[in-house]
């Protein structure tokens, strides 16, 4: 409960940057198209700081509501406009003009997604050796002939210089239906070969720990130590356990690791538990009571704890850099793959072959947000581009409200040659908005389903 605060933090200083820069897209073009902007939003609701510039006299407005934003240009469906100011009405421009405003939001999105990306290569990331910790048994890693120390060296030719570089390329060859060949390095310093079938893997089954729980490899990591890292309310926190505790007897049976406590708690659901558990020098008498859980059709029990973790040795972890001219190319090669992944992905849920389980609300990205902001600036950066990205691509979706339907009606006005009837533009917009509020639903749901499952 005390990371709320950090999460929500975490959340809008995102959502504001992001949103300021998508709008910032359509200001900076609209100003240098010649279309009068009246009023640059960051926030919504009442002004809490508004300062009159230029010779228009825009007005720059942070509002109280951090949770969007928006540019007001001159247009003639927005009021009147002076006889004076009309060429300058937003309504009055050549087609081209009003579509390059439009598309200016979205594209500033990928400008700071290459951006970010570009930065954080340049100024390295770390990360964790690509080296197989273990192979889940009758896994596609264990049929492809996968061991444990394998350091994986190339994906396709691609060099891998830490666990989570090519990620993004998994799931690309994932949703093709692929052989991805592999080249690893084995434990006694042989070259190997490895080739992990993707072919017969549902898109269904595609998720963001495609390569740990659907592929079966799993990092080289030092294992957690039975101490308590942190706990929700529940059990453990009625029973006195604090942060920091080190777990070391359960009803008399010794507890050396975090698997034998795991195992120990989940198959006494309901039962009382007597405790040792050493604080600050000292052993201590508890008695916990696990709740019990539902779970794939039987009954676990929890306590609610997370273990400490461990600390990464120094031979584990890699720092992921390169030239600032070597870096364009990989933030160039990481935003398309991770735009086309995202429209992939959402045509496939229209398909039906993909889980709407993928789609993630604000709930869950203020939980990532102010997790990655816990690590460091750099996976906070990461996190912001690859919400841009995603920002991006919905924008430019064809439904009518977003930047993609405005798009859309002018392709229309194009092919026909003259503006829409205002009829079917107020058709579109009740579609739109219905649609966005299906999704907004469907993403709080998710949100919420992760949150209590």
């Amino acid at each position: 409960m005390s990371q709320i605060p950090l999460y929500v933090a975490a959340f809008i200083v995102a959502l504001g940057i992001l949103i300021t820069v998508h709008e910032f897209g359509h200001f900076w073009v609209a100003r240098r198209l010649g279309v009068k902007v009246l009023r640059f939003s960051i926030g919504f609701g009442k002004p809490i700081w508004m300062r009159r510039i230029g010779p228009d006299q825009m007005e720059l407005v942070v509002a109280a509501l951090p949770l969007g934003g928006y540019v007001k240009m001159l247009d003639e469906h927005e009021g009147d406009v002076e006889t004076r100011d009309l060429p300058r009405a937003f309504n009055r421009q050549p087609l081209w003009k009003r579509m390059a405003i439009v598309v200016a939001g979205p594209l500033f999105n990928f400008l700071f997604a290459i951006l970010a990306y570009w930065a954080i290569f340049v100024g390295g990331i770390d990360g964790l050796r690509p080296v197989v910790g273990h192979v889940v048994p009758n896994s596609l890693a264990a049929q492809a002939g996968f061991r444990t120390d394998d350091t994986i060296l190339r994906i396709d030719g691609k060099a891998v210089q830490t666990w989570d570089h090519r990620r993004l390329y998994w799931f690309e060859r994932a949703l093709d239906r692929v052989p991805v060949y592999v080249e690893v390095r084995d434990g006694e310093g042989r070259l190997q070969s490895r080739t992990v079938d993707l072919s017969g893997l549902p898109a269904s089954e595609i998720g963001a720990s495609l390569v740990e729980r659907n592929i079966g490899l799993l990092p080289r990591l030092p294992l957690p130590l039975p101490v308590i890292g942190a706990l929700e309310p529940g059990p453990a926190e009625r029973a006195g356990m604090r942060v920091g505790d080190r777990i070391v007897e359960i009803d008399g049976q010794r507890v050396s690791s975090w698997e034998t406590l795991s195992n120990l708690v989940r198959e006494n659901p309901g039962r009382e538990l007597n405790v040792k558990v050493e604080r600050a020098g000292s052993l201590l008498g508890l008695v916990v009571t696990p709740d019990a859980v539902e779970q794939a059709g039987r009954k676990i029990g929890r306590i609610q704890i997370r273990p400490q973790l461990a600390e990464m040795p120094a031979d584990m972890r890699v720092r992921l850099q390169f030239g600032p001219l070597e870096a364009v190319g990989e933030a160039l090669d990481n935003t398309w793959a991770m735009s086309w992944l995202t429209l992939r992905m959402l045509y496939k849920m229209l398909l039906l072959e993909v889980s709407t389980q993928n789609i993630s609300g604000p709930i869950t990205i203020a939980q990532y947000a102010g997790q990655s902001a816990r690590v460091g600036i750099d996976q906070f950066v990461a996190f912001l581009a690859v919400i841009s990205i995603s920002l991006a691509v919905l924008n430019l979706l064809p439904i009518p409200v977003l930047d993609g339907g405005h798009l859309l009606y002018y392709l229309a006005e194009a092919v026909i040659r003259r503006p829409l009837p205002d009829r079917v533009l107020i058709w579109g917009q009740q579609v739109g908005i219905a649609l966005l509020a299906l999704l907004m639903l469907l993403a709080f749901y998710n949100d919420l389903t992760r949150l209590f499952s």
